[in-house]
């Protein structure tokens, strides 16, 4: 599946896009109308309680809500020839052009993102990559945004960068997690982008080394979307392209295979520090190609649409502009 949250009247609703990709299928709704049509058991489906509405909620519930949302999905999706109209009205269905998505989870409880895991990246920023175990920082949720919503450049900065980033999203949590069952407790994957103001840092402002996440939690600077797709679709999260686009200028282009630290060790390494909740989000890494790295340095401006590609999750797009007032 590809679960979507979405805004429609000022309330965050939980979704799923159809089988077409140009349609969002709202998962309470679908499970209302499947227990309504079934008056009663269906022998072979599970039905369950009313599926939440939010996306922490429903991966708080696990399998059994997994279960039902595709049961519910499989139900709407059969009878879509001939109800499209009369689910549109009722608003179990809305087309996904017309829709305002947010971020997959809205606010994730913990927002964490491994620092320096590719190589090549390494090289480009004179870093030397990390290689015994991952290192992180970490990212106030309060950065969150979804597609298509704007990157806004904050007026004290002047050199703002991108970095696309394959993220994955907490669904059982667990501390201490050996490395072997570190897939289990993933719910899904989606797209990142950790946006950095580069020239706000202890090492910038001050001239002494320190703690640098403030610089990539301002306002705006984790746009993360379209959708999570559940893990079941991803066999190989490690096997996937990852582009970076602004215009006709592609500036990252990579696989996910270029990983130092697999995701396993990553979660296994940060289970040991602290207990991963459901919706928390794990960015695992960045490829080369940043724009403080390029010659001249390549920062975002106002006016501009950055839009990431990851194969098999889709494409997050987000204009980019300057702070008012």
């Amino acid at each position: 599946m590809k679960l979507v949250s979405y805004l429609l009247s000022e309330e965050t609703r939980l979704g799923a896009l159809s089988k077409s990709g140009d349609l969002i299928i709202d998962l309470r709704h679908a499970h209302r109308e499947l227990m309504r049509a079934s008056r009663g058991p269906i022998r072979g489906r599970h039905i369950s309680r009313p599926l939440p509405t939010r996306m922490i909620e429903f991966l708080e519930r696990g399998a059994e809500a997994l279960r039902t949302a595709r049961e519910a999905l499989a139900f709407v999706e059969e009878r879509l020839p001939g109800a499209k109209q009369k689910y549109l009205r009722r608003r179990m269905l809305l087309p996904l052009a017309t829709t305002q998505l947010l971020a997959p989870v809205p606010r994730p409880p913990k927002l964490i993102a491994a620092w320096v895991n590719y190589e090549e990246h390494g090289k480009e920023a004179t870093v030397k990559a990390p290689r015994n175990v991952p290192l992180f920082f970490t990212k106030w949720s309060t950065a969150v945004i979804g597609p298509g919503q704007p990157i806004v450049l904050p007026h004290i900065s002047r050199k703002v960068d991108y970095e696309a980033e394959l993220a994955l999203v907490i669904g059982a949590g667990g501390k201490n997690i050996p490395a072997e069952n570190a897939y289990d407790h993933i719910a899904g994957y989606t797209i990142l982008n950790d946006v950095s103001a580069r020239d706000f840092s202890l090492r910038v402002l001050f001239g002494s080394p320190g703690p640098y996440d403030i610089q990539k939690s301002f306002d705006t600077f984790a746009p993360m979307g379209p959708c999570l797709v559940t893990r079941d679709e991803i066999p190989d999260p490690h096997a996937l392209g990852i582009r970076l686009r602004i215009g006709d200028e592609v500036l990252q282009d990579d696989t996910t295979g270029s990983m130092i630290h697999r995701i396993p060790a990553i979660i296994a390494c940060l289970s040991s520090i602290a207990t991963l909740e459901p919706g928390d989000t794990i960015a695992t890494g960045t490829p080369s190609g940043v724009g403080f790295t390029r010659t001249p340095p390549r920062w975002l401006q106002p006016g501009e649409t950055v839009r990431i590609e990851i194969d098999a999750i889709g494409v997050l797009e987000n204009p980019v502009v300057a702070e008012s007032g």
